[in-house]
């Protein structure tokens, strides 16, 4: 009988971090979605004022090798 509690009780603890590794895929794969979100709004930015601002599409590669380094 003991032998059949340990392994309920491992059971148990499996089930637990099961459910806690499936909650923490959930919210990683939210995190990703709205990242993506996010990069497809920054190319629209960036499209925006390449054309609004044809200097942009020159001086914003140089900021951004700026501020990498």
């Amino acid at each position: 009988m003991k032998e059949v509690a340990r392994v309920k009780e491992k059971f148990d603890l499996i089930e637990k971090e099961l459910a806690t590794l499936t909650d923490r895929v959930e919210e990683i794969s939210h995190a990703l979605r709205e990242i993506e979100d996010l990069k497809i709004e920054i190319k629209g930015i960036k499209m925006f004022l390449g054309r609004m601002h044809p200097e942009f599409k020159i001086q914003f590669p140089e900021i951004m090798q700026k501020l990498r380094d």
